[in-house]
């Protein structure tokens, strides 16, 4: 389970991506928090947190950048983008000028960049690890983001709590700070290849000089011609929008006008969530070699919807905290397997590309946050969840009958 820290690369990424995770927990829960308070709109709530995710539309030209100079070199420059701003907005918090319209301007700017950083981290893996580990370090590195959440949620919630949000930011810029100098200590080995079995015979040539819009356009051609691909993003956009925004953004609005708990019981529900992503992650280093990725990715779907439409039923913060639990174990047997299907069976020269496509699938979170505010706001938190879970439960259903070749038989490609 530990093999893939034999990989010098792999011993530098781990904890820089846990410092960059843990900050964006921390911002995330801070700013949530202020923006709730300061306002006191769910709606405003959900445009905040949709604000993280606004760079989706530009993951995929990240994804090329990612292919030409190294996805090394990019991930150093995000992460310097994360630190400048986190540096700004402790600067406006310390001078009292922090208010909700610098809060959204800020949010917007690392939201451009941010969206594409779990894309370009996970390529990077795939470049440094062999196949063979590539499921088990691919759970490991997932560690570094959900044990993050349960780390910054409570950190970040007890800081705000005890000394404000001005010290709570210094939290944050700390961990830029760690995550970016860390972050130069990694290297690529050599990329790895990808199986013949999913790679079409023209998957586009590395060699060349082309212009970033014909590399682009080599990776959709790639990504339609392959069915698993395709179910792939098509899942990613499925759970982006009718699953994740009940434990991302509206997670604040459930713990205080549900739960009428403060940001300390919002930090145990946070880290619930995560904690049961983590038990996903180290289950699935344990089971490498012996699950089907698109098989696990099919029945914890399925089973993530249901757990959607229980936290809509729960009312109190104890039944609720053991939905969340499961429903963060749900996560990760879906997801993890679902990256290990995009990245294992991709051509290396594209990897960047393709994760970048991937990447898009999250523009369906803030479509979900947009359509819940008002929806929430007319019928309430239990409807809006049977409606979400709903609408997942039939679209998941449908997809599987339209790639059940591709996914369900444990001998086709995507369950090797």
């Amino acid at each position: 389970m530990l093999a893939p820290f034999g990989v010098r690369s792999f011993r530098y990424q781990w904890p820089a991506d846990l410092a960059t995770s843990c900050a964006f927990e921390m911002e995330t829960l801070a700013l949530g928090w202020f923006i709730l308070v300061e306002t006191g709109s769910v709606l405003l709530l959900t445009l905040f947190a949709s604000l993280q995710y606004i760079g989706t539309l530009f993951a995929p030209m990240m994804g090329v950048i990612g292919d030409r100079i190294s996805h090394r070199r990019l991930l150093c420059a995000m992460r310097a983008i994360y630190l400048a701003l986190a540096m700004l907005l402790c600067a406006l918090a310390f001078a009292d000028l922090l208010g909700p319209a610098q809060a959204f301007a800020v949010a917007a700017l690392a939201g451009l960049v941010r969206a594409s950083d779990f894309g370009v981290r996970n390529v990077l893996i795939s470049e440094t690890i062999p196949p063979d580990r590539l499921l088990g370090a691919l759970g490991l590195s997932r560690i570094t983001a959900d044990g993050a959440r349960a780390i910054g949620a409570l950190a970040g919630a007890g800081t705000v709590a005890a000394l404000g949000l001005s010290w709570a930011y210094v939290l944050v810029v700390g961990c830029y700070a760690a995550s970016f100098v860390l972050t130069f200590g990694t290297g690529e080995r050599g990329v790895v290849a990808a199986p013949r079995a999913m790679t079409p015979a023209h998957g586009g040539d590395p060699g060349g000089r082309r212009s970033p819009w014909s590399d682009l356009g080599t990776a959709v051609r790639l990504v339609w011609a392959m069915p698993p691909q395709r179910a792939v993003m098509s899942f990613a956009f499925l759970v982006n929008l009718a699953t994740y925004p009940f434990i991302l953004g509206l997670l604040p609005y459930l713990a205080r006008e549900v739960y009428g708990v403060d940001q300390t019981g919002l930090g145990y529900m946070v880290a619930t969530t995560a904690l049961g992503c983590v038990a996903a992650s180290i289950l699935l280093g344990r089971l490498e070699g012996r699950l089907l990725p698109a098989r696990s990715m099919l029945v914890f779907c399925i089973v993530w919807q249901v757990l959607t439409i229980a936290l809509g039923m729960t009312q109190s913060l104890g039944i609720g905290l053991v939905v969340l639990a499961m429903t963060g174990l749900a996560q990760g047997l879906c997801m993890v397997p679902m990256t290990v299907i995009q990245l294992r069976n991709a051509p290396a020269h594209l990897r960047g590309r393709i994760a970048g496509l991937r990447t898009l699938a999250v523009y369906g979170l803030p479509l979900g946050l947009w359509l819940s505010g008002p929806l929430i706001e007319r019928t309430g938190f239990t409807v809006a969840t049977l409606v979400y879970g709903g609408v997942g439960l039939v679209a998941t259903l449908a997809m599987l009958l339209l790639w059940r070749a591709h996914l369900w038989p444990a001998d086709a490609a995507s369950n090797r």
